[in-house]
């Protein structure tokens, strides 16, 4: 038996049904199911070893969707490429130690690349006769490094039935929050909705179309559709739950969600792509404690930063030593602060800005700017000072032109109030361009 034969199952459960809808196209779960099993004959026919490295590369689609279940189910090491990755395409492709590249919108078959697999973690697997998942770090230290799953030990947790709902799929097949997504809604007979983009326009008019019951993205996306107005201009009365993570959520625009969503629950997620996706649940919907953990997971805190042990944790990196504990805690890196068994993120301390000694979150900042008229995003960062160590630098975007020396007069006023002198920035820039990335997570320098 192979590690998604549950899903497949799973499938015919609910064959006649809505499973996948992608722009104009649809199918149902029959029709899912047709298509990884011609997938299945494809690889089959292609000769295809087991344990070969396989890219995965396009949006999300009923394609890319059946190709990744049926490479799982043939038991290959899959490695999933979206636009996103676009710039670092061939650098992943190396990275990954790909045997074979997959274009599941023109290629019949997977295409050899002419390397050779070689890496220990491939062998484990191997011996382990388990499918296997690569996805890459963002590097934001600088380097993308490459994070080796077993994705059959992925595929347990969702071997337990739970909600089922109509999803859209905000964050791609290459992060971990996309695969948890598409796993989880498959596993529970939901509907798959992927937007032809994910402008707010696009994201509400989908919501909308396929009346969407779960929204599961970024603090920074759900910012932009606030200002962007169009919850208003469309009926997404159909939402149930938001969910947000990949980053810190500003007070701010909580506060402005829980407002403009009254009746729709709002939840804080938390995982790593290390780690796979805890379990978690928010103190309430306005609120930014959060109980993280569940089944297959603990957690401690050392000197204020959460680590975890996790069972369905990577193996480890490609490019780079392993960074678990002798027993088997991941150091995510995050400062939280502790109220019982809720936990409140405060961000990465790596991103700390060390101000003569005292510390500021960018988080913090980020929130205070948001909330000064006509701000409309901010990303804080330190920089090198030869007096104070760092200073607290900000780069805002405005909806309207405004001289930086005026603006910095308004900010300095708006703030004074709010938070010691020393965390209001000393240093902005204006940008016209957007402060996030492709993946809708704010963009912070490393001064």
């Amino acid at each position: 038996m192979s590690a998604v034969d549950f899903l497949l199952e799973r499938m015919q459960e609910h064959a006649g049904e809505l499973a996948v809808a992608a722009g104009d196209k649809t199918a149902t779960y029959a029709e899912v199911f047709e298509a990884v099993a011609m997938w299945r004959k494809r690889l089959e026919e292609s000769g295809l070893p087991e344990g070969a490295v396989v890219t995965v590369e396009g949006d999300y689609g009923i394609g890319p969707i059946a190709a990744f279940l049926a490479l799982a189910a043939a038991g290959a090491v899959v490695v999933p490429l979206s636009p996103d990755s676009a710039a670092h395409l061939e650098q992943f492709v190396e990275l990954g130690e790909a045997e074979y590249r997959l274009r599941p919108a023109i290629d019949n078959a997977p295409v050899p690349t002419g390397r050779r697999a070689s890496h220990a973690f491939y062998a484990t697997l191997g011996d382990r006769h388990a499918p296997g998942l690569v996805l890459f770090t963002s590097g934001s230290t600088g380097k993308h490094k490459a994070a080796v799953h077993d994705l059959g030990l992925l595929l347990r947790k969702f071997t337990a039935r739970r909600h089922r709902r109509r999803t859209l799929v905000f964050l791609q097949l290459d992060h971990i929050g996309g695969v948890n997504t598409l796993l989880y809604t498959l596993s529970n007979g939901g509907a798959v909705i992927a937007p032809p983009d994910r402008s707010p326009g696009s994201v509400a008019a989908t919501i909308e179309r396929h009346r969407v019951e779960l929204l599961p993205t970024s603090p920074t996306f759900l910012n932009l559709l606030l200002l962007s107005g169009e919850h208003e201009r469309r009926d997404l009365s159909s939402l149930q739950l938001i969910t947000y993570g990949t980053e810190a959520m500003p007070e701010s625009t909580l506060r402005k969600v829980c407002a403009a969503f009254p009746n729709v629950k709002l939840q804080q997620t938390y995982g790593l792509t290390e780690l796979g996706i805890l379990r978690s649940q928010s103190r309430g919907s306005d609120s930014l404690w959060v109980r993280v953990g569940g089944e297959g997971f603990q957690t401690k805190i050392i000197d204020g930063r959460l680590w975890v042990k996790a069972e369905s944790a990577m193996l480890g990196y490609l490019n780079a030593p392993s960074p678990f504990d002798d027993e088997g805690y991941f150091d995510t890196g995050d400062k939280v602060e502790v109220n019982g068994e809720w936990l409140r993120i405060l961000g990465r301390e790596s991103e700390i800005i060390n101000v003569g000694g005292s510390k500021v979150y960018p988080a913090e900042v980020e929130d205070a700017l948001l909330e000064i008229e006509g701000v409309t995003d901010a990303a804080v960062h330190g920089e090198p000072n030869p007096i104070t160590g760092q200073i607290v630098a900000a780069t805002v975007v405005l909806d309207r032109e405004e001289p930086v020396a005026a603006f910095k007069v308004r900010m300095r006023q708006a703030l004074k109030d709010r938070m010691p002198a020393f965390k209001i920035p000393a240093k902005v820039v204006i940008s016209t361009g957007p402060v996030h990335s492709a993946r809708f997570k704010r963009m912070r320098k490393r001064g």
